[in-house]
């Protein structure tokens, strides 16, 4: 009787974690590892003489693990309840419940989602976008093992409308692509730039990347005639061949194994090497995104290059976390969680005198808010008095055939994902500051938070703590304050007290500070 795939996988897993469990007073659970890797973080400023920045307040704490974890900022009682409260383990304690909340595996899903798809991907016909969200967020409500949702993910069949299949239409089932791309996101590997020639700066030959894409070659839709939506399938024959020649390339391990022939499909013994013990790449590649997700920049940067030519800035450091990844089942949420509750992330974003390089992590990158993020945060001011339905509930259905919502994210996008760099351009700078989402969100007949306002019992400091708490996720400074209780007392330009809330909204909302994630 053959197992099942995600019981070899698991039995897999296992081998690894017994193989790698040699050092009996390596971290055990996710409070000694995080310490752990502040003392290596330490260790290596020391020898720098970088001084690391001030921790964060938990006011900045509080926002940034809201977007990282949910994607959104919190709500004003969620601020207010807990920058009251008083308890020392707050903070731990709001992320565990950050990450078990349903905002957690939506982010991870739209995160995911993002990644896999090729940039400037139009699905066409929504349902397939649907079909993917849905998937991802399937597997991370689960928490399923991180090896076992990339095995899972590679020996997908049915349609190409519905989870995975979306992806492998998307690249078009060509084995190049979908090589190239696979390579990326899960080993972190560039084996893309050998697809003509040798790798020029690393060790890649044309025929290694011939050989992974060989695992590719029997994916086929064939057509299916008066069904509306083609089945994947993985045909008995079908190979790749060197370009230029009619050499036929057998699959071979990014390892440097070939496979073996099986009766197995080239996907499913490619699946099974993914959570093999043979396999270097892939909880390195998976603590290195987590990391980059986190601070904005992985250990190893970019975050899909890893490789001899580009070495991490802390080699410890990405080993150590590999192996705590591993040891702990490959679990993606104790990983986020570990990375959360270090020193380094709980750093402030202001630097010290000195500015240190970003690879040091001495200080919190500024990130870049996602068009979702952006999106998503503005609704907590967007919310309607009486709305047909809520754009921004946990249906994924909801979120992704919202118009409006797609055309805001789809005029944001920029082609570069990189967090750190901020790319918006003049029409992106004009649309956060004249167009229909600001101008709903700053008009107090449609906006909820502006018409709660206006209860006769909140005084102007009341109204000015919110308008801040709900946009910044903090309250104003003493020179904030002064300032911006005056325009409320004097009414604005109109000597309108609406009309003046209503502007101090719009200057929040297009404020640097709530454009970015700090």
């Amino acid at each position: 009787m053959r197992l099942p795939l995600r019981t070899v996988l698991v039995l897999l897993g296992s081998v690894s974690f017994v193989l790698a469990a040699n050092a009996d007073d390596f971290p055990s659970d996710s409070a000694q590892m995080s310490q752990h890797l502040d003392k290596l973080l330490a260790q290596r400023w020391k020898e720098e003489n970088v001084a690391p920045a001030q921790p964060a307040t938990d006011a900045e704490f509080m926002r940034r693990v809201y977007l990282d974890l949910t994607g959104v900022t919190p709500s004003v009682f969620e601020a207010r309840e807990f920058l009251a409260d008083k308890d020392p383990a707050k903070r731990r304690k709001l992320v565990d419940r950050l990450l078990s909340s349903p905002a957690y595996a939506t982010h991870m899903a739209t995160t995911w989602r993002t990644r896999m798809l090729p940039a400037g991907f139009d699905p066409g016909q929504l349902q397939t976008a649907v079909g993917l969200q849905n998937w991802l967020r399937e597997q991370f409500v689960e928490n399923l093992r991180y090896d076992n949702l990339v095995a899972e993910f590679l020996v997908a069949s049915g349609t190409g409308t519905r989870g995975p299949g979306v992806y492998y239409t998307a690249l078009e089932l060509k084995p190049e692509k979908l090589a190239a791309s696979t390579a990326r996101i899960f080993l972190g590997l560039q084996i893309q730039c050998a697809q003509c020639h040798d790798h020029p700066f690393d060790h890649w030959t044309q025929r290694d990347f011939w050989g992974y894409a060989a695992f590719f070659a029997r994916l086929q839709q064939p057509e299916q005639p008066n069904l509306p939506q083609q089945d994947l399938v993985e045909l008995a024959a079908g190979e790749v061949t060197l370009p230029e020649s009619e050499e036929v390339i057998a699959p071979k391990y990014p390892s440097g194994r070939v496979a073996e022939t099986r009766r197995d499909s080239r996907r499913v013994q490619l699946s099974i090497w993914m959570a093999s013990r043979d396999n270097p790449y892939l909880a390195r590649a998976a603590v290195n995104w987590a990391w980059a997700h986190m601070f904005g920049r992985g250990i190893v940067n970019p975050v899909d290059d890893l490789g001899a030519h580009n070495p991490p800035s802390h080699p410890q450091l990405l080993d150590d976390l590999g192996l705590y990844f591993t040891r702990h089942g490959f679990d993606l949420k104790e990983l986020l969680r570990v990375i959360a509750m270090t020193e380094a992330y709980q750093l402030s974003s202001v630097a010290n005198d000195t500015e240190p390089p970003p690879e040091f992590f001495a200080r919190m990158a500024v990130k870049t808010l996602t068009p979702a993020q952006l999106y998503d945060s503005l609704g907590r001011t967007l919310v309607r008095r009486e709305p047909p339905a809520s754009p921004f509930g946990q249906q994924q259905r909801s979120i992704l055939f919202d118009q409006r919502r797609r055309s805001f994210i789809s005029r944001m996008s920029t082609e570069s994902r990189d967090v750190t760099e901020y790319e918006q351009g003049l029409p992106q700078a004009l649309m956060l500051m004249n167009g229909p989402v600001i101008t709903e969100a700053t008009n107090s007949d449609q906006s909820a938070l502006l018409a709660s306002l206006e209860a006769p019992f909140f005084s102007d400091k009341q109204r000015l703590e919110v308008l801040f708490l709900a946009t910044l996720s903090r309250l104003p400074t003493e020179p904030e304050q002064q300032k911006f209780l005056t325009y409320l007392k004097d009414g604005g330009p109109t000597k309108d007290s609406k009309r003046a809330a209503s502007d101090v909204l719009w200057a929040l909302l297009n404020s640097g500070e709530f454009a970015v994630n700090h």
